[in-house]
């Protein structure tokens, strides 16, 4: 079996309209959203043996509060494709997981995530910013989680874990 977290990264600042996309950092809201989400992870036994995520500013931030949220030994990946990736690419990074790891954490950006959610499972779903979700795969190999094998475990968004964190 294995298990795939997949994390929106928290809310983004847009004060310097000058900055580039990927450089944004998290604002306010997101710098309280992203430890609160790797806290739930955490009293909810959610814990990724691998966090991969875009290097983006705001989704290395977000990963980064979490993996300090869950465990800091935690090993945490930055792939550069998860940044703008299409569900296909994420697809690909998936099935490219190494299978020492039962469970992964990707930590990414919209659309593509929502694209590779429903990729997984046939299930559209929302995923505002720091939204997390879980499938679960009935495989031994990542390699074959693709083409809907997985199972939509579950989707929780911050607003209606604890008002509005998101």
């Amino acid at each position: 079996m294995k298990v795939l977290y997949i994390l929106r990264h928290a809310k983004s600042s847009w004060d310097d309209a000058l900055l580039a996309d990927f450089d944004r950092p998290l604002n306010r809201r997101g710098q309280e959203a992203a430890p609160f989400m790797g806290s739930f992870m955490a009293e909810n036994s959610y814990r990724p043996e691998l966090i991969v995520s875009s290097p983006a500013k705001r989704a290395a931030q977000t990963a980064e509060h979490v993996r300090q949220a869950l465990d800091p030994r935690i090993p945490l990946e930055f792939d550069e494709q998860i940044y703008e990736a299409s569900p296909g690419r994420l697809l690909s990074l998936i099935t490219e997981l190494p299978d020492r790891y039962s469970s992964a954490l990707i930590v990414g950006h919209n659309p593509g995530i929502e694209g590779l959610i429903y990729a997984l499972t046939g299930e559209g779903v929302r995923m505002p910013t720091a939204a997390l979700a879980g499938i679960e795969f009935d495989v031994d190999r990542w390699q074959d989680a693709g083409g809907a094998a997985g199972r939509l475990a579950f989707v929780f968004r911050p607003k209606e874990l604890a008002g509005d964190k998101g």
